[in-house]
C-alpha cells in the first residue's frame, strides 16, 4: 500500500485557504494535515473549529486533524461535527487516554495518539490495540519550519516492531521536519503517513513537491 502524504495547513498563506484547498484538491496529496494550538500545550496559537467548518465544504479528501491542546475529551464532537475524519490527541495532554480514544471512535472517527520528542513509544503499549494512528513529532510541537530531530528515525523503528509484533493496523505518521532528504528513510524504517509543511508551502510548485514526495519508493 501506498504511503499518505498529508500537508500541513499551518503553514500554508491564511489569506488563500480556498485556493490552498483547490491546488490540494488537484494534487497527490491524500489528506489535509490540520494543526489546531491552543497557546497553552504549546506556545502557539493556531485555528479551531470555524476555520475546519470553512474547509470542509471545499473537498473530499480525508480530514487530519492534530490537537495540540490541554484537555482535547472537551471537543471530541465538536470536531466531529466540524468535519475531522481522523482525530489526534497528545499523550502528554490528555489524563484518561483510554476514555479520550473510546470517546473519539464512538463519534465515528480514527484515532490518533501523538507522542513530543521525548516521549518513548513504549507508553502506547496499553492502547496500541485501540488506536488508528501514532503521530511521532519530529520535531518539538508549536511552531513551523524547525529542524528534524534525527532521534525521531529509532522511535519509528521502535513503534513498527511493535505494531508488527502484535499485528496490528495502526498507522505511524511523522510530523515535523519532513523533506526530500529524510522522507525516504521515514518510510524505509516503518511509516506510512508524511507530514509536510513548509517544505511543500515553501517550495517553488507545491504540486511538485507532494508528488515528489508521494512517488518516493518504500
Amino acid at each position: 500500500m501506498s504511503h499518505i502524504i498529508a500537508p500541513s495547513l499551518l503553514a500554508s498563506d491564511f489569506t488563500k485557504l480556498g485556493e490552498t484547498a483547490a491546488m490540494l484538491n488537484a494534487s497527490q496529496a491524500d489528506w489535509f494535515h490540520l494543526d489546531v494550538m491552543d497557546g497553552v500545550f504549546v506556545p502557539n496559537i493556531s485555528f479551531g473549529m470555524p476555520v475546519i467548518s470553512a474547509l470542509r465544504p471545499l473537498t473530499e479528501k480525508v480530514f487530519d486533524v492534530h490537537l495540540m491542546i490541554e484537555q482535547p475529551e472537551r471537543y471530541i464532537r465538536d470536531f466531529k461535527m466540524a468535519g475531522a475524519d481522523v482525530l489526534t490527541v497528545h499523550y502528554e495532554a490528555s489524563k484518561h487516554l483510554h476514555r479520550t480514544i473510546h470517546a473519539i471512535r464512538d463519534e465515528g472517527m480514527k484515532a490518533g495518539v501523538a507522542l513530543n520528542p521525548h516521549t518513548p513509544v513504549t507508553l502506547l503499549y496499553d492502547v496500541l490495540d485501540d488506536i488508528d494512528l501514532v503521530c511521532l513529532m519530529g520535531v518539538n510541537p508549536g511552531f513551523g519550519g524547525q529542524s528534524f530531530i534525527e532521534n525521531t528515525y529509532l522511535k519509528v523503528e521502535q513503534l513498527r516492531m511493535m505494531i508488527d509484533e502484535s499485528d496490528l493496523d495502526v498507522k505511524i505518521e511523522i510530523d515535523g521536519g519532513v523533506n526530500s532528504e529524510n522522507a525516504s528513510k521515514l518510510l524505509e524504517y516503518g511509516a506510512d503517513v508524511l507530514v509536510a509543511g513548509s517544505f511543500v508551502f515553501r517550495s517553488e510548485n507545491p504540486t511538485e513537491t507532494i508528488k515528489q514526495l508521494k512517488e518516493i519508493e518504500r
